[in-house]
């Protein structure tokens, strides 16, 4: 395992001139530790074996190792990545396509669960570059005959430890031996288990070993403790959201229903809220995600196995609301705050059962916890509302519907401020878009008619 302290510029690499533009224009100039540990022996063509959490850039890592081993004249499927969430591989397809701009006429595909097969066999039928999958999928595109890895070069595995967790390991092999075995197999993972050791040992050959550990000024993590009744703990939650007013807050719980009973009882305290676990139907998931994400639904509930693969910028709070089973996943909790040198806040609820849970968190992170008491809820307990809003048209991707005509339609027709217009997010029959609470209206009226189209439009 090596270890990288300086940070060098992608110009330090043998990439093509237009590469080395395109990402200036994204704003990668120097890079990130396992960016810059990785990439000489990616470009290589070496197997690599790779140690990093969410956050730390390595999807532009083996997204350029990809791109640059691409024949953008051979339209077949040369790359498959892997991912053990839908929300992970649409954010790996997301930078890709970014990243792919120096390259032209790059076409990447996503095959997930939760969708209709339809649309995606007929997107195989015109050929594809890259692939980014689940593997329950991709496995059932190779039975059906409709996805062709005969001409594979590279096979990247990302959050394989993640993708062993949900029992992917089998579908991952049959996957595996459908490819070539002269391919470049690259392999990324935030824990080294013997379970990972033993995946790189049966689908790589050779691989460089790579880690990057937190240091410990990258990590502004602010860690609180407070005893609760266990009975009393959302009345806590309640109170410390209403004392700290995070921008955005992760709930985590251990259940399901432990997920739903806390959205309703703060929901019942004016907050707005949503839950996330494996109980959703996919559609309701992309639209709590959207609204997460966009600011106007700012807490979520979510289970640990709900939120793997998330990966969300800029968030302000993780509340453990009850105590992780493991320190390990303790960890990955409150790592989802403090990311990209900003400060983070944790907050943890422990009955006087959760003794031990405590005591292992202690012993596992070398810390001793900061007790201290639950802040007093002051004034009326009344409705917080968000400042945005999420707005559902009923047109996207499939109907040409891009976020510039979004933009246009409510900062021209409308005639609301760009700064009043939030994120939008295209999928392929809908879009999403966020508009502050005072404009919603007056954004549904100018949304009626995109590009001289008419689409139906609502708050969501």
């Amino acid at each position: 395992m090596s270890s990288v302290t300086e940070s060098p510029s992608f110009a330090s690499l043998s990439l093509p001139a237009a590469l080395l533009e395109t990402l200036s224009e994204l704003g990668y100039l120097n890079m990130t530790p396992i960016q810059a540990q990785s990439l000489p022996s990616l470009l290589a063509g070496r197997d690599v074996i790779a140690q990093s959490k969410t956050g730390s850039g390595k999807t532009a890592a083996f997204g350029i190792g990809v791109l640059s081993a691409l024949n953008p004249r051979d339209f077949r499927v040369q790359a498959l990545v892997l991912c053990p969430t839908r929300e992970l591989a649409d954010q790996v397809l997301k930078e890709m396509r970014r990243l792919a701009r120096f390259a032209g006429n790059i076409k990447m595909l996503s095959l997930c669960g939760g969708v209709p097969m339809g649309p995606q066999l007929d997107s195989l039928e015109h050929g594809a570059h890259v692939v980014v999958g689940t593997p329950g999928r991709v496995l059932k595109h190779l039975a059906k005959g409709s996805l062709d890895l005969s001409r594979l070069k590279s096979l990247v595995l990302d959050e394989a430890d993640r993708m062993l967790d949900m029992g992917f390991h089998d579908s991952i092999a049959e996957v595996v031996s459908q490819m070539p075995s002269q391919r470049q197999t690259l392999l990324f993972s935030a824990t080294y288990s013997k379970e990972v050791r033993a995946m790189s040992t049966r689908f790589q050959r050779d691989p460089v070993s790579v880690t990057v550990a937190d240091t410990p000024e990258a990590i502004k993590i602010t860690q609180i403790f407070h005893e609760v009744d266990g009975r009393e703990r959302v009345n806590a939650v309640a109170a410390i959201l209403r004392h700290h007013k995070p921008e955005t807050a992760v709930l985590f719980c251990n259940t399901k229903q432990r997920c739903d009973e806390v959205v309703t009882e703060l929901a019942g305290k004016g907050f707005q809220v949503a839950a996330l676990h494996g109980d959703l139907e996919q559609r309701d998931r992309d639209l709590v995600l959207v609204k997460f994400s966009n600011r106007s639904c700012p807490i979520l509930v979510a289970t640990d196995v709900a939120a793997r693969g998330l990966d969300i910028k800029d968030l302000a709070m993780v509340i453990n609301v009850e105590m992780a089973f493991d320190p390990e996943v303790h960890v990955h909790r409150i790592g989802r705050t403090g990311r990209a040198g900003q400060s983070g806040l944790a907050v943890s609820l422990c009955a006087p059962a959760d003794g031990h849970r405590v005591l292992a968190v202690e012993d596992y992170q070398s810390i001793k916890v900061d007790w201290q008491d639950l802040p007093v809820a002051t004034g009326a307990s009344s409705t917080v509302l968000p400042r945005m809003v999420t707005l559902n048209i009923a047109g996207g991707r499939k109907d040409k519907v891009r976020p510039g005509d979004i933009l246009g339609a409510l900062t021209g027709d409308a005639g609301i401020p760009g700064a009043m217009v939030g994120k939008i997010d295209i999928f392929d029959m809908q879009a999403y878009v966020a508009v502050d609470r005072d404009v919603a209206n007056q954004a549904i009226k100018g949304l009626g008619k995109i590009k001289g189209r008419i689409f139906r439009v609502r708050k969501v």
